[in-house]
């Protein structure tokens, strides 16, 4: 299995520069693929087989790293993470390749970003893929403060949250901007009305872990939408659902049913 990273490409928006890979099929239907926190294109869609797998099923893979992380520029304001900004990062991408219209598929922060992204800009949305995330879209996925401490810490040692270590110890092993990734956590954090969630009625697929303690239930946010059906992901929790054989199967289901 070629997992290697493939060249990326950059392009400018709202004074950053923003990186990404356009791979796959070029005359495939086109997957935009949006990234969690604290990870990058390479790490969530390149190691796991994303990548891989949607390519040598047809589609035109294209993934950006998020504002923050990867090697897309990294902003120390916290107002420059909020979602509905991310958002627009994705669309310019779409609008930077000349693509009118996308499945777009995100993980946790990711599906957050897309979620908004389907909000602000509904004609450029074909599908959605909402992976780690459930109910904790609108009803949020407890304190994070302590993931920025974290973050920032001098050593990791001092840190006894658990969550906070884990995400620190992530973000050292993915060589991160911790000073950037604690300015994100604490700007990326606006929930979605649930009325609001009831706009969006493009077929979606929501998946999340069965040992998932952060996202939240998929089936109560599949409740709040017109057109979207849950997805349990058996046995994974938040950082091992995102490559499962199951999720993979589903999504190539899902798609191929539009």
């Amino acid at each position: 299995m070629n997992l290697t990273a493939p060249a990326f490409s950059q392009f400018d928006h709202d004074g950053l520069k923003i990186a990404f890979f356009d791979k796959g099929d070029p005359s495939g239907d086109p997957v935009l693929l949006i990234h969690g926190f604290a990870s990058t294109a390479t790490v969530n869609w390149v190691h796991p087989g994303w990548l891989k797998t949607l390519g040598e099923a047809g589609y035109r893979v294209i993934a950006l790293d998020n504002r923050g992380h990867g090697a897309s520029d990294k902003p120390r304001d916290a107002d420059a993470y909020r979602p509905w900004l991310m958002a627009t990062d994705a669309v310019a991408l779409l609008d930077h390749l000349c693509i009118s219209r996308a499945h777009v598929m995100g993980y946790s922060m990711g599906a957050r970003i897309a979620t908004f992204m389907a909000l602000a800009a509904p004609q450029r949305v074909r599908s959605l893929v909402l992976g780690g995330l459930g109910i904790g879209m609108t009803d949020g996925v407890g304190d994070w403060d302590p993931i920025a401490d974290a973050l920032v810490a001098p050593v990791i040692a001092d840190i006894s949250h658990d969550r906070g270590r884990m995400f620190r110890m992530f973000a050292e092993q993915t060589k991160s901007d911790r000073q950037a990734l604690a300015a994100c956590i604490r700007g990326s954090r606006d929930l979605v009305e649930r009325a609001e969630m009831g706009r969006i009625d493009v077929p979606t697929l929501i998946g999340v872990g069965t040992k998932d303690d952060i996202a939240g239930s998929p089936q109560e946010l599949a409740a709040l939408m017109p057109n979207a059906r849950a997805l349990d992901i058996p046995n994974r929790d938040h950082m091992l659902a995102v490559g499962d054989r199951v999720f993979k199967a589903a999504v190539l289901e899902f798609y191929a049913g539009l």
